[in-house]
This record gives structure tokens, sequence and C-alpha cells, in this order.
């Protein structure tokens, strides 16, 4: 934690994806202003997810390529914008529009983030540090529905214009701080033990089922998030309980995060990533069996389990992409993304067809393929040779 460069780009993860938390709780208004299904709701969704999917491995690239020292601050800068424009939205059209154009800002900095956090830390240390930065968005997810809760509740979908503030402090801050770093950070991605490895050949064999472990939990997860505001809205519950159950799952997936982190560098990042999914197999059954207060304890449990092997995924796919390391967080987290995004939609048609409950607990069969898509990733594939810490690789500056 004494690593402020990390800080920095941790602050930018916070702030785009607090805005991707605080869209599911604007969801319900925006279904009752245009009197929309389910699965209208999931295209909505969709509209951000799809969006900030397509673009990350571009912005990968870019990041490998130029660095992030204009573009990461200006894509926390323009999520915010568009955020606050969902609020305003008169039509449906333009609300998906707003929601893509939000996505794009999101999309963008996550890998820009990723790579400039790898770019700062040393190799040894790669699973605790990305558990830190991935944290940051995590906490950031997690607070969103609850400002939204009290921004919605306050004064309605308008509310969102008031959570603008937060972006645009954000990007200044992160450009104050970019100023202040060395070239090789903030001018490209990739840190020091990566250009060592230099471009290797792809890692496929140990790759592809990472992919497809982060493909399914992303869906899991996702289509969890997105629903519960609307489920326990038609349960008879007010934004003042689904808002802090939202909350309190995203922030339970934060600790999970980081706890997975250092498990994973401890322990080895293959088992870690085992326990997370098998654990996360029950506790999903339990909190969609058992809705109510109890919630407040099943869900933050799946949250936990669910998300401490975000971290280990990424680093794996850094690893299976030597010196790439901004293409690895943008395919990883995008195919992650979009995936999700499909998957929702999909859930919200199951749900208009066989209720909510029925359709949130067909997920568990994804988190089977998941635990078997893990079974085939090689054990090497998880301790790719490490690079001993290069002087100034720590990032202390």
């Amino acid at each position: 934690m004494r690593n402020r460069a990390l800080l920095t780009f941790m602050l930018g993860h916070f702030t785009v994806d607090m805005y991707g938390g605080l869209l599911p709780v604007l969801y319900p208004l925006m279904a009752l202003e245009f009197s929309l299904t389910k699965e209208a709701v999931g295209l909505v969704a969709l509209a951000f997810t799809a969006t900030s999917s397509i673009v990350q491995p571009i912005f990968g690239y870019l990041a490998d390529r130029f660095g992030s020292r204009v573009l990461a601050p200006a894509s926390v800068a323009w999520a915010a914008l568009m955020v606050a424009v969902a609020g305003l939205a008169p039509t449906l059209g333009f609300l998906m529009l707003a929601a893509s154009l939000a996505g794009l800002g999101s999309g963008a900095y996550h890998p820009l983030g990723a790579a400039s956090a790898s770019a700062v830390t040393g190799d040894l240390q790669k699973n605790t540090a990305m558990s830190i930065y991935t944290v940051g968005g995590s906490v950031g997810y997690a607070l969103g529905p609850l400002l939204g809760a009290l921004a919605f509740g306050a004064i309605g979908p308008a509310g969102s214009v008031f959570m603008l503030p937060i972006g645009l402090v954000s990007a200044l801050l992160i450009a104050r701080s970019l100023r202040g770093l060395p070239a090789r950070v903030a001018g490209r991605g990739g840190s020091v033990a990566d250009a060592s490895h230099g471009r290797e050949r792809i890692a496929w064999r140990g790759l592809l089922p990472v992919v497809g472990v982060t493909m399914l939990r992303s869906w899991v997860t996702l289509s969890l998030i997105t629903f519960i505001p609307l489920w326990y809205a038609d349960l008879g519950y007010s934004a003042s309980f689904y808002g802090p159950l939202t909350t309190l799952v995203i922030g339970a997936g934060a600790l999970g995060t980081l706890l997975g982190g250092l498990l994973a560098d401890r322990f080895g990042q293959r088992r870690v990533l085992m326990l997370s999914l098998v654990g996360a197999l029950p506790a999903l059954l339990l909190f969609v069996g058992v809705p109510g207060p109890i919630a407040l304890l099943t869900g933050a449990l799946y949250g936990m389990l669910a998300d401490s092997s975000l971290s280990i995924t990424l680093v794996m796919a850094q690893r299976a992409l030597p010196g790439r390391t901004g293409m690895a967080s943008g395919f990883i987290l995008g195919l992650g993304f979009v995936t999700g995004g499909i998957g929702v939609p999909l859930v919200g048609r199951l749900a208009d067809q066989v209720g909510m409950p029925m359709a949130l607990s067909s997920l568990s069969v994804l988190l089977v393929l998941a635990v078997a898509l893990a079974l085939l990733i090689p054990r090497d594939a998880s301790q790719r040779a490490a690079v001993p810490q290069a002087a100034g690789a720590r990032g202390d500056d």
C-alpha cells in the first residue's frame, strides 16, 4: 500500500466501476418510466457491457504502444459524463445510447489501468498487487448501488447528475499523478519483468480455460448484480433494502478479491481458483433459495467466494501473454464483460418466462462448467517463471 502509483490506478478503477454499480439501481426506475420488460432491462445492461467489452482489447493495445498519460483520465471523465446523461434520458433509445457511451469510457480505462498497475509492481507480488488494484474497482462497484439508492431515492433518475463531480475530480487527480510518474510507466504499459520476457509465444493451452472461467464467472455475477434490485422490488422491498444488499454482495467480493490475491501468492493460483469456484456454487443456491433478510449473509458469502479469483485469472492471462500486458488485460476483461453482458438479457428473458428465482438458480449450471474448465488449466500455467523483481519495479516513486 506504500506504492502510490498503484493507488493512483486503483482510484481510477474505483471510479469507473462505481458508475457501473450505480446503473443497476437506475434500471428499476427507468423500467417504470418506459414500461420495460426484464428482457429490455437486460438489453440496456448489454448496451453498457458490450461496448465496454469490445473496446478493451483495442485500448489494451494502445496502452502497450502509447501508454495511459492522456487516455486514462479522459476515459474516467467520459464515463462520468455519460452516466450523468443516462439519468436524463427521455426515451429508451437515448438511454441505451448513453449506457453504450458510458461503457466506452469504462472499457477504455480497464486495460489502461491494469497494464499500468502491473507496470509498477514486481512479478513476485503480482497477485497481491493486482488484487489491490482490482479491489478498488470492487469497492467502487459496491458503493455504486448505495450512492445510487441515495441519489435516486431523493430526486429520481436525474440524481445521476450529482454523481458527475466524483468522476471529474478523480480524472483530475489521475492526470496530476500520471505527470509525476516515470516515462516507462506513464508512457507505456508493461513492467520491467514483462520487458525481460519480450514477446514470447502465447501459451494458448493455459490461456483458453482461464478465459472460459472468466466468461462463465462474469455471466453469473453480472446477472445476479443486475437483477437483485428488480427481484427484490418485485418482492415488495424498497431501494433502502436492495441498494445496500447489492452493495454488500459487491463489497464482500472486494474483500474476497484481496484475500484471494494474498492467498494465491502464498499457496498457488490454481488451488485458490478451484476453492473459489467450488465454494461459490452452494453459496449461490442458498442466496437464491432463501430470499429476505438472510440474503445479507448468503449474498455476502457468495460475493466473497466468487470474486476471490478475479485477480488470479487476470494475472494468469498476463503471464500467458508475456510482453503484452495491456492486450492480456483487455482480452481477459473484455471477454468476461461481453459474456456477462450477453448473458444478462438471456437470464432476463428466462425470468420473464419462469420467474426470477428459477432463472437465477439456473446460473449454478454455469459455475459447474467453470469448475470443469478450471480443472483443464495446466498446473504450470499459474507458475510461469517468475522474474526476480528488478530495481525500480516496486513503484515506490
